[in-house]
């Protein structure tokens, strides 16, 4: 008995046609699917099928064999699946996260560095807030993230971006006018400051603050720019945020630069030390070809402009 007897049973079987399931499922013609079958019956030495004008009908002794037949089926598919990826060498895994929003920037970037990998390599991406990132480094959960410089964990940085600070606000409000704002201009409108969880780039908007001698109290405080787009946009207020957001603004908000030399914030590429990966080993490797990449667009967009 062979594999192909099985096929051309459970083929007849499930179409109750030797003409359908010669023509339509098998590609064979009539009369030779018709001697398989007979060849069949005779292996297993029982009767499989009840021959009528109508078409076939499966006999008790087929119904009994229809089942056996499908698991066997079944089996040697998942044998052969199996036999496959033994035969394949085994991909490796590299997870990459973002911090929220910037993906759209760097992930083109970041997956052309890897683009001679990708054959063999496995590649999960995930956005997060720039603490929890950090965080999944250093449990090995992530293999490399562009993040903040977070404090308090054993992780090495290496900064591709400097992203200047610039004021957001409601689409019609009346600093909008404005080409750029000063930190002065802030002092009396509803500030929305970022929450603790966002350390870095909370300390950073403070000592921008301290060192213009600007002195304000925030009305509230969120960690994504998502809920500061909302926020902005529901409440009249105003916040400071890395540039990159401009990408993410809804028409209801607008952003303006800070008035002379802004503050900027580090966007980084961070990664354990105890990380043996060979993946993330060419990732580094290649660092000097995303900050070059980072370089040559922004000096584009400055023409542009």
């Amino acid at each position: 008995m062979e594999l192909r007897h099985l096929r051309y049973f459970i083929a007849v079987a499930e179409t109750g046609s030797l003409t359908i399931a010669a023509e339509q499922r098998l590609h064979t013609s009539q009369p030779s699917l018709s001697r398989q079958i007979r060849d069949l019956e005779e292996q297993v030495g029982a009767e499989l099928f009840i021959r009528s004008a109508r078409g076939v009908e499966l006999t008790a002794a087929g119904k009994a064999f229809l089942d056996h037949a499908r698991l066997a089926l079944t089996q040697v598919d998942a044998a052969i699946e199996a036999a496959r990826r033994a035969a394949q060498p085994a991909k490796q895994r590299f997870a990459l996260g973002f911090l929220t929003g910037q993906e759209m920037t760097w992930l083109p970037r970041a997956m052309n560095i890897l683009r001679e990998e990708l054959p063999t390599v496995d590649i999960t991406v995930s956005s997060d807030y720039s603490p929890d990132l950090a965080e999944g480094l250093a449990r090995g959960k992530l293999d490399i993230a562009f993040l903040r410089a977070e404090p308090g964990f054993d992780l090495l940085y290496h900064v591709v971006s400097r992203e200047p600070l610039v004021v957001l606000m409601p689409s019609d409000h009346h600093l909008a006018s404005h080409e750029s704002i000063s930190a002065q201009d802030l002092v009396g409108e509803k500030f929305i400051a970022m929450a603790n969880k966002a350390k870095v780039l909370r300390a950073t908007i403070d000592d921008y603050l301290q060192r213009e001698g600007v002195d304000i109290v925030p009305t509230q405080g969120v960690d994504n720019p998502a809920m500061v787009m909302s926020l902005v946009a529901s409440t009249r207020g105003v916040t400071l945020i890395p540039s990159y957001v401009e990408n993410l603004m809804p028409w209801s908000v607008v952003s303006r630069p800070l008035a002379g030399t802004p503050p900027t914030i580090d966007l980084c590429v961070g990664y354990s030390k105890a990380n043996m990966s060979p993946v993330l080993k060419l990732f580094v490797s290649r660092l000097n070809q995303l900050v070059s990449e980072e370089t040559t667009e922004h000096a584009r967009s400055g023409n542009a402009l």
